[in-house]
């Protein structure tokens, strides 16, 4: 196939995730038909059909993406030449509360009718997080602004380990009137404050 057309197919599946992420974020994934996404595309299902043999095949596709944008920030934030500056705006991030409530909704469709996608993403994002987490303290203990006592491997595990579940378990947060990125944030909030050395 030339290449300019392995683009446009590329673009075209690209153009399919997005949308559909955007109308499973607004409408929940379970309201969200394959209908309701080639209609907003202006595509046609047989087109679907070329790049996603189902729905539950675009939710895989999805959930991947999501992988590879998280570690895409993952890496921007480990490559920051100025580690201090990241750690300072990390520990006073805030999340937007617009996109906070729809959150609990995409979780629990993904729990309850597509099981073996949750967990399979549940474990890659485990490990993703572990990876990472364990560069950032072998990085920041070589500069001299993470507690070099520290169980490195232990550590990792343990602050990953918080967060996928908090992802698994956020009806008992919200229960508790408490949302998944304002967990997100005590939990980092906390964990970083553990790591850090004392200036």
């Amino acid at each position: 196939m030339p290449r300019f057309l392995t683009c446009m197919s590329e673009e075209v599946q690209k153009n399919i995730i997005k949308t559909a992420g955007e109308l499973f974020f607004r409408l929940g994934i379970r309201s969200v038909s394959i209908d309701d996404i080639c209609r907003e595309l202006g595509i046609s299902k047989k087109t679907f059909y070329v790049y996603f043999e189902s729905k539950d095949a675009l939710i895989e596709h999805l959930l991947r993406a999501n992988l590879a944008h998280t570690a895409q920030k993952m890496e921007h934030l480990l490559h920051n030449p100025d580690l201090r500056g990241v750690i300072t705006d990390l520990l006073h991030r805030r999340t937007e509360q617009d996109d906070v409530r729809r959150v609990p909704q995409l979780v629990y469709d993904l729990k309850k009718y597509y099981p073996r996608q949750f967990a399979a993403f549940q474990q890659q994002a485990f490990e993703q997080q572990k990876r990472y987490i364990r560069s950032f303290l072998e990085r920041g203990i070589a500069e001299g602004l993470v507690r070099a006592d520290l169980n490195i491997e232990l550590t990792a595990v343990l602050m990953a380990k918080i967060y996928a579940d908090a992802l698994r378990d956020f009806e008992e947060m919200e229960a508790e009137g408490y949302n998944l990125p304002q967990l997100g944030q005590a939990a980092l909030d906390v964990l970083m404050r553990g790591v850090l050395k004392e200036n």
